[in-house]
């Protein structure tokens, strides 16, 4: 067959022409569903490179109360303009921020970063000192300055107060990559220290804060037996085993045929599948979209997600499986390398004590996009495979 005509195209153009071009599921219905589904709290755990830090900027984006019809202009046209839900954007000051890059090899590392990124958020805010009493001001210049005696752990819920003595409205609370600080704690050494500084921290802003309209959390991992979700009730947590939200994270194979077709690149679809397809989010069957991005960008079918994902942690697992004669992990790694299926538990959370023990590499595996659902055959049973060609 003849080649085609490639038509160069960046990242943020891409993703400005799948939102402008309403590639059948219209990805601003997740606001919709954030606002409308139940849970005051939502957490969202994904692979990277799935579409987290996209969906909560267009989050800040919606809400946010600064800038608010500058934003509104964004969403002109866009499914969530046309419901009733388009009465809550620019309503409410919003707390964003992200610990992609908070992955240090100390606590004392790790601690001066995360005063740096608070820091940053409260300097953004600079503006509010006005309405503040005298005392509060103190607390928050300390922050600011990144005072060693400021009161970090509680620092977020503090903010939310603020924000809502300067507007009179409640916050929403969005933080990227929540889990990154804790899973590099573990396996640098320091875990006893950062799971005690951030249990105090998510739960702060979290837990019982009258000053919280809504959060959103991403991740890979629900670390959910170190206590940091302890008492959260308020908190729905949507796995890549839930069916709610299924659709906003990744492509669909309509999305998918529709921008090749677009870009004249639709006569490769049989390649395009056996190398992204094959995720299973609850029900629904998506593409990797940072694959199918570069794909599009580049015209050339080849491994794009892998090269970009951190897999230290299974890599260790795997190692230290190989040098204990742990050959129970090495034969089902052979199994799935030769196209089988395994049967394995999957629970809801993880619990990261039982990495050292061998216990989650396949709910590890899962999380972070190297495994897939092929069928769940019991309660918390499932079939794993490796869902394409790239992985």
């Amino acid at each position: 067959m003849e080649n085609k005509k490639i038509i160069p195209i960046g990242i943020d153009e891409f993703e400005k022409m799948i939102t402008k071009n309403h590639y059948y599921i219209d990805k601003t219905l997740f606001i919709k569903d954030i606002l409308t589904k139940p849970g005051e709290t939502k957490l969202f755990t994904r692979p990277r490179r799935f579409g987290k830090t996209l969906n909560m900027s267009m989050l800040k984006y919606f809400f946010d109360i600064q800038n608010s019809e500058i934003n509104r202009k964004l969403f002109d046209g866009l499914a969530i303009s046309k419901t009733e839900y388009m009465s809550e954007q620019g309503q409410y000051p919003v707390i964003y921020f992200s610990f992609k890059d908070l992955k240090k090899k100390t606590w004392e590392e790790c601690f001066s970063e995360l005063k740096y990124i608070v820091s940053n958020i409260y300097h953004e805010f600079s503006f509010i000192e006005e309405k503040l009493t005298e005392e509060k001001k103190e607390e928050f210049k300390k922050i600011m300055a990144k005072k060693d005696e400021a009161r970090w752990s509680t620092s977020i819920k503090d903010l939310s107060e603020y924000l809502y003595i300067y507007y009179g409205k409640k916050a929403v609370i969005l933080i990227d990559e929540y889990d990154n600080p804790i899973r590099s704690a573990y396996f640098n050494g320091y875990y006893e220290e950062g799971i005690s500084f951030f249990r105090d921290f998510y739960s702060g802003a979290l837990k019982d804060n009258r000053y919280l309209e809504k959060g959103v959390l991403t991740g890979i991992l629900r670390v959910a037996k170190e206590g940091i979700f302890s008492g959260l009730n308020n908190v729905k947590v949507n796995t890549v085993t839930s069916n709610n939200f299924s659709e906003y994270f990744g492509l669909l194979e309509n999305e998918v045929i529709e921008i090749l077709d677009y870009y004249k690149l639709n006569y490769k679809m049989e390649e395009v599948q056996k190398w992204y397809n094959g995720y299973l989010f609850g029900k629904t069957q998506v593409y990797n979209p940072w694959s199918i991005i570069n794909y599009v960008d580049e015209g050339v079918v080849q491994s794009e997600w892998i090269n970009v994902s951190d897999n230290k942690e299974i890599v260790e697992i795997i190692e230290n499986a190989a040098t204990t004669g742990n050959f129970e992990i090495i034969e089902k790694l052979e199994k799935l390398l030769s196209g089988e299926m395994i049967e394995e538990q999957i629970y809801l959370g993880s619990n990261m004590l039982d990495l050292s023990n061998n216990r989650e590499i396949w709910q590890l595996m899962l999380f972070s996009g190297y495994l897939t659902i092929e069928e769940k055959i019991g309660l918390d049973e499932y079939e794993l495979k490796i869902p394409n060609e790239e992985v």
